[in-house]
């Protein structure tokens, strides 16, 4: 990447933690008014390295230069006034306070330095200007617990705006969006960087990546391992430098082949306003997938089936028997399985450890009978078994917090409590959202061979490669309904997103 017009550059940054090296000589530069995109497995050094810009860490060696001066913050204050934004994946907001009080919350305008009372009118005309500017149609005394996430983000973004950021860093922005909202972040994005507000785009979303970014950089374990124009990157280069080989076929191919006997039928599941007339069946070893925009309905049909939402009426049966009015606490005892599109706030407890976690859905199988008391060494012995089945890290202790893992490990930790109820059927939404590709291929291999055992699966993803790699069967919902049916030889990625489009456009014009 040319020196000319640089807004950042590192030069031979290096930083360890109690020995183990994090960043090692670290060094390229950032452009001026262009987007940049950081990629890398979980581990690789992205998060440290932007702790070190943002004054959260100091490095051990090595300089950054911004915009030709030195810059070396000793706090996250000392990287704002530099000019600096952060825009976390876990955004830095307090939902109790007003969107103009948020993007003011460092810098309140008072009436004379000696003076502490607020400049509220001036305050809200300046949200005002900044809203409008990121066509968000809200009041400034809007509350932000009253905001979508996308809102949300877009507050974020007037923060950055608000102190005048040459540089502002986007962390895996589009997790919590829907795809409207990311379409909307992305045009706010490319208007910034018109503007020549440079970026750092850090994201797992390798296509979100080519599309977005000017420049590519490549982290593995503290290294640059990769640098230049988005034009001299392919998906498949980067995930080998990301993962130090080739991935000559990214879905590990099927064990064996769906079985006759059905695992869930679905008949006339209704409800209304989400669910319409449904009717679905899985065999044993089927993966089926379902494709839709956001609001098609298909968290809400995921939701239904494991019994934590009404349905007026319909049934469904788990291998041949009725569990249309049990609980959702009786269908996991029948075999049925569920990891949520949100793992951090339903699929685990994030303070609880890795162990407790693990067993929490199979705790019965573990009280002695007479006392009712925890078998501690069976348990231990079915955890190490499940964290060799998804290849959990090594590097974490059964005790420690699921909170301290990546995004990638704290997933297998939710396959893990799954695993060890031998679960007839999974439900899986979004199963590989935010974690890195390394990640997602050991993801996929853990269903290869569920299914190879003859369990069902029913996958929803957003990512229509995803379902293409993994699926026998992909049904498309569109108003709550299952608008077509695709068989694995009739598989076709554009007539896939047409058939959801073509439905989803007719109903927003009805």
């Amino acid at each position: 990447m040319s020196d000319a017009g640089e807004i950042l550059r590192f030069e031979n940054i290096s930083r360890s933690f109690f020995g183990v090296s994090a960043l090692r000589n670290v060094t390229f530069t950032a452009r001026q008014g262009k987007t940049l995109g950081l990629v890398g497995e979980n581990g690789a050094g992205k998060s440290t390295l932007m702790n070190l810009l943002g004054g959260v860490l100091r490095p051990d060696s090595g300089t950054m230069l911004l915009a030709g001066q030195p810059h070396a913050p000793t706090s996250p204050r000392d990287a704002e006034r530099a000019g600096i934004a952060f825009i976390h994946q876990e955004l830095n907001l307090f939902p109790n306070l007003t969107i103009a009080e948020n993007i003011f919350i460092r810098r309140f305008p008072r009436r004379a330095a000696w003076n502490p009372f607020i400049r509220w009118k001036e305050m809200r005309e300046r949200t005002r200007e900044l809203l409008k500017e990121l066509s968000l149609d809200h009041h400034p005394d809007t509350p932000v617990e009253r905001l979508s996430a996308g809102e949300r983000q877009l507050v974020e973004i007037a923060k950055a705006l608000n102190i005048q950021a040459r540089l502002i860093i986007f962390d895996e922005p589009t997790t919590s969006l829907t795809a409207r909202e990311t379409d909307r972040l992305f045009k706010i994005m490319r208007s910034l960087r018109e503007r020549g507000v440079s970026m750092f785009y850090i994201s797992h979303n390798l296509e979100h990546v080519l599309s977005l970014c000017d420049d590519i950089v490549v982290l593995r374990d503290g290294e640059v391992v990769g640098s230049g124009p988005r034009e001299h990157f392919t998906i498949g280069k980067m995930v080998s430098q990301m993962v130090g080989r080739e991935i000559s076929q990214f879905f590990p191919p099927p064990i064996a082949a769906p079985r006759a006997e059905r695992v869930l039928e679905v008949r006339g599941v209704s409800q209304p306003n989400v669910a319409r007339d449904i009717s679905l069946e899985i065999r044993a070893g089927e993966t089926v997938g379902i494709s839709g925009l956001m609001g098609s309905g298909r968290s809400e049909l995921a939701r239904i089936l494991f019994g934590l939402d009404p349905l007026a009426r319909g049934e469904i049966l788990l291998d041949g028997q009725p569990i249309t009015h049990l609980t959702s606490a009786e269908r996991i005892r029948r075999g049925l399985a569920f990891l949520t599109e949100d793992r951090r706030s339903e699929g685990l407890c994030m303070d609880a450890s890795i162990a407790d976690n693990s067993i929490l859905v199979a705790l019965r199988q573990f009280a002695r009978t007479a006392t009712g008391r925890l078998d501690a060494r069976a348990a231990s012995a079915a955890v190490r078994g499940t964290r060799e089945e998804v290849k959990l890290t090594a590097k974490a202790s059964d005790d420690q917090p699921v909170r301290t893992l990546s995004g990638g490990n704290q997933q297998k930790v939710v396959f893990a409590k799954w695993l060890m109820n031998q679960p007839k059927l999974l439900i899986l939404d979004e199963p590989t959202r935010g974690v890195d590709v390394g990640a997602k291929y050991e993801i996929y291999r853990l269903i290869r061979e569920l299914t190879a055992r003859g369990a069902g699966v029913l996958m929803i993803s957003s990512e229509i490669e995803e379902l293409l790699g993994m699926c026998d069967r992909i049904l498309v919902m569109s108003q709550g309904a299952i608008r077509r049916s695709f068989d694995s030889a009739e598989f076709n990625r554009e007539q896939i997103l047409q058939a959801a489009i073509h439905k989803q456009e007719a109903h927003e014009r009805g």
